[in-house]
């Protein structure tokens, strides 16, 4: 971005000094770890350092020492749920997107181009593959989720999380997974049903030692090479929610470390503190800073390993802030952070309980009994009964409620626009100090890992593309004719006395009168499909596989035109 102001003669030093670090060499490490505390703003990490304080005896977080600058987050302006949104407020797709490849795009983009007919980007764990290092992703959310599907995936929607499941299996070789998501491992999508079909054994054919709870985390050994790991069927239990089979994201990433780093080669993996995000979502203070707290000790076992290794770059920042969390509030100078340890539940699975009560005094005696609070008022009980208008209902009431008392706000439900941290170790500190892009991050790590994200980018570019495309009643696929044209090299022309649009490519030509969408192949009748909406022309697969000669293949289940 272009800065708002001029530079002074007093800039000049910093400039030529930046100048000169940018064209220095830049030190290599073997391997790099990057952390993410989704949803982890300024004001998390804020309120997990208060905690740490009152009730931990630390003044410091783990991460506090390696502080060197902020990111911006913003996303690329597109469609976000069907409807056109600035980019300003990113999701964690895209902005996951950014710091994995090095590229924007829009939200619920998963490493791919801001296009019509999208393009894949590589990622550094991609671009690490290709010179043979270990690689690995530990995440709280499922492990088909936004932030570590940008690493070994390519989707239109991240809720595509099926195909995400898919392609670690069949496109990529990342080392370790763990995190949740069990479901989209046990069953896949296709076409919009469920068919029972596990993949689990497809993935132990390959070499995959699979394991489901802490004792089997426990049980790989470092020369297992290669592991899953499914903690949960959806996400991994909030650690409010627990229990002793249930692995921290300290135990998963010090596990995986062990075994990553048998690589001579050296490893790139990725850790996320998934599970910051959606406390800060629910409005949940009490289970977002356990969940902070969670992320801080995985950051110390990644910092103790690259002290004692010695060639490990560990870089630490956020996607973006969730829920505009403010510590204060309602003018009053204070935060009750005595009673931040009082939630014995996270509100995820309190609201269960919230949700069937009968009466306000149930709800009065069910929030004294998981947070000691004995003042409610009816008017409040009766307002956690009814819920708070949005998706969250009774959890989101509740967790109004109980803020009030910690003396903590949130704007809302979603995510905010404020830069984050960034904490880094290593030769990679240098590249990403001061006010930086989060794009930045992903060119950082592909420097000190001296990984190649363009050539890896353009080599997955001449195997597919996302286009987007729309499914007719008959059942038939189509797609965009004239972005998709464009992107395989196929020429676009109007025929206005044929009220035709003509496709044409050498000598072959295909024609398509918009009025009848009759279609024709170098002047005779076809069977392609074609269709008219809205202006805009849609055609069938087969059409532009006449006219290129390749072999085009349609995959339903991660949406993508095979260019092989």
């Amino acid at each position: 971005m272009v800065p708002a102001f001029s530079a002074t003669a007093a800039d000049a030093p910093s400039t030529t000094a930046a100048a000169s670090a940018a064209a220095a060499p830049t030190a290599k490490s073997k391997n790099v770890i990057v952390l993410i505390g989704d949803g982890m703003g300024p004001a998390q990490v804020s309120a997990a350092r208060d905690y740490a304080r009152h009730f931990l005896n630390k003044n410091h977080l783990e991460l506090d020492s390696y502080y060197v600058g902020q990111a911006t987050t913003y996303a690329d302006r597109g469609e976000d749920g069907g409807v056109m949104v600035s980019g300003e407020v990113t999701d964690s797709a895209s902005a996951g997107t950014a710091f994995a490849t090095g590229h924007k795009t829009y939200n619920a983009g998963i490493s791919v181009s801001n296009e019509d007919v999208s393009k894949p980007f590589a990622s550094v764990i991609e671009a690490s593959e290709k010179v043979g290092k270990a690689t690995g992703l530990v995440t709280t959310a499922r492990i088909t989720h936004a932030t570590p599907a940008v690493y070994a995936s390519h989707v239109r929607n991240r809720d595509n999380e099926s195909a995400i499941a898919s392609q670690y299996l069949n496109d990529q070789s990342v080392d370790v997974l763990f995190g949740g998501g069990k479901q989209f491992f046990v069953s896949k999508q296709e076409k919009g049903k469920r068919a029972d079909k596990t993949i689990i054994p497809d993935f132990e054919a390959k070499g995959y030692k699979v394991v489901y709870d802490k004792a089997g985390l426990q049980s790989l050994e470092a020369k297992d090479g290669k592991a899953l790991g499914l903690f949960g069927n959806s996400h991994v239990d909030y650690v409010l929610d627990r229990s002793e089979s249930v692995p921290s994201l300290a135990d998963m990433s010090q596990k995986a470390i062990d075994i990553l780093s048998q690589n001579p080669n050296g490893f790139t993996m990725m850790i996320e503190g998934g599970r910051i995000d959606h406390a800060g979502h629910a409005n949940d203070l009490p289970a977002l800073v356990q969940e902070a707290l969670d992320f801080d000790a995985a950051v110390k076992v990644a910092m103790d390993f690259a002290k004692k290794d010695g060639n490990t770059s560990v870089v630490v920042t956020a996607d973006h802030e969730t829920g505009g969390l403010s510590l204060s509030r309602d003018g009053v100078y204070e935060i009750n952070v005595d009673a931040w340890n009082k939630e014995k539940q996270s509100s995820e699975v309190f609201a269960v309980k919230l949700k069937a009560a009968k009466s306000i005094e149930e709800i009065k005696q069910l929030v004294f009994e998981n947070t000691g609070f004995n003042d409610l008022s009816d008017d409040e009980a009766s307002y956690i009964m009814k819920g708070d208008g949005t998706s969250y209902a009774q959890e989101g009431a509740y967790n109004a409620v109980v803020a009030k008392r910690l003396m903590v706000g949130f704007t809302g439900h979603g995510h905010s626009a404020v830069d984050v941290g960034v904490w880094a170790y290593g030769p990679i500190a240098d590249l990403v100090k001061g006010q930086i892009d989060n794009t930045d991050i992903a060119r950082a790590i592909s420097k000190v890992a001296n990984v190649d994200l363009d050539g890896t980018t353009a080599e997955l570019q001449a195997q597919y593309v996302y286009p987007k495309f729309k499914v007719t009643r008959e059942g038939a696929t189509l797609f965009p004719a004239r972005m998709l044209s464009t992107s395989l090299g196929i020429n676009v022309a109007w025929d206005e006395a044929a009220k035709s649009v003509v496709l044409s490519k050498g000598d072959n030509k295909v024609a398509v009168n918009v009025e009848t969408a009759e279609t024709t192949w170098n002047g005779a009748a076809s069977s392609f499909n074609a269709s008219m909406d809205n202006g805009s022309l849609w055609l069938s697969l087969d059409a532009f596989q006449q006219l290129t000669g390749k072999t085009l293949a349609w995959d339903a289940l991660s949406e993508r035109i095979s260019l092989k």
